[in-house]
């Protein structure tokens, strides 16, 4: 049986040991590749083909709504199965939205997790009930989205940031931007959401589901 070759994008070793070692242990999929940062990542995806990428959202070099869509600018048909932290009100729908076949959080079980690789290597699409929900709330309420829908992908990064508890400062560096940079998208993110302070923001986040472990 010819192996899937699986190229794994996550800057934890731990994690990506754990992804090798059961990827390895199949007889249908083969961890072939790795990449620590997003940049890495990139190299990788030019230098050849891949059966699929499993990808973290967040990583150094590039964030990770703008990888999918590098990816899938330098290999289109490559699938790419989202394997994150981060819960899905925060990101699945712009993940998917991205390019991005599937949607899975790091709380899922190894079976749950193959299961989505195989079917995602098949050409199908892996989401939770309740991204299939969100998916559908997304697209059937167009003119009454929530607020932070309206958000652009980066400026959405820097406000799950703020939200989190990041200085204007740590922010920058995260992301590889300048403080003054952030400090114009944190402007605009008040500016779309309708609102005045930071404060205001985290009772948006916290009402809405939106505040996690943090990016790291």
């Amino acid at each position: 049986m010819n192996r899937l070759d699986v190229l794994v994008a996550d800057d934890h070793v731990i994690i990506r040991n754990g992804l090798r070692n059961m990827l390895d242990d199949t007889e249908d999929l083969h961890c072939a590749g790795e990449a620590s940062n997003g940049n890495a990542l990139l190299d990788l995806v030019r230098a050849r083909d891949w059966g699929l990428l499993i990808l973290d959202l967040s990583m150094p070099g590039r964030n990770g709504l703008e990888l999918i869509k590098l990816v899938k600018a330098e290999r289109a048909q490559l699938p790419i199965l989202v394997f994150t932290m981060h819960q899905e009100e925060q990101y699945a729908v712009r993940a998917i939205r991205a390019g991005a076949a599937g949607y899975l959080t790091k709380e899922s079980d190894g079976d749950i997790l193959l299961g989505a690789i195989r079917k995602v290597a098949r050409g199908g699409v892996y989401v939770s009930p309740k991204v299939a929900e969100l998916l559908a709330t997304d697209l059937s309420r167009p003119h009454h989205a929530p607020a932070h829908t309206l958000l652009s992908n980066r400026e959405f990064e820097i406000f799950t940031r703020i939200v989190s508890g990041r200085s204007l400062t740590d922010i920058a560096g995260e992301l590889g931007l300048s403080v003054k940079t952030v400090s114009t998208h944190k402007s605009h993110i008040l500016d779309k959401m309708d609102v005045a302070h930071e404060v205001d923001l985290v009772r948006y986040a916290l009402q809405h589901g939106l505040v996690d472990a943090t990016p790291n």
